[in-house]
């Protein structure tokens, strides 16, 4: 049965998408720790990151890169901070968090917004994104 990420990659289910080329998509939380979270993943449905091929795991990582950079010029924050968790959805993605301090990340404190508020945020980070 296909993820629910991969119901997000074929159109499924909608999302508000802040990046995408031929192999990755990137696109907001539903439930973010701050504002901006956003989940970066490989169109190509694989569980376990590390059982990625070579060529699709630094490929996701170089993506990842990109619109964290876009991330920083359209969120206020710190820094962006890059986990991987690998155990709530069964395919492969790395959580992209805009960081106020050391102490800001914690996946049991998560923000609720509006769908005007999601839309928005994702269109500052996507007209960024080079």
């Amino acid at each position: 049965m296909a993820s629910i990420f991969t119901k997000i990659v074929q159109g499924d289910i909608p999302c508000h998408k802040v990046a995408e080329d031929d192999r990755f998509l990137a696109f907001l939380d539903i439930a973010p720790i701050a504002e901006g979270h956003t989940l970066v993943i490989p169109k190509k449905e694989v569980d376990y990151i590390f059982d990625l091929e070579d060529e699709l795991y630094l490929g996701l990582h170089l993506f990842a890169r990109r619109v964290a950079r876009a991330m920083e010029q359209a969120i206020t924050c710190e820094r962006i901070g890059q986990t991987v968790l690998g155990l709530e959805v069964p395919h492969a993605h790395i959580h992209l968090v805009p960081l106020i301090n050391a102490q800001f990340i914690d996946f049991n404190q998560r923000a609720s917004m509006d769908q005007a508020a999601f839309a928005a945020i994702a269109e500052r980070i996507r007209t960024r994104f080079e």
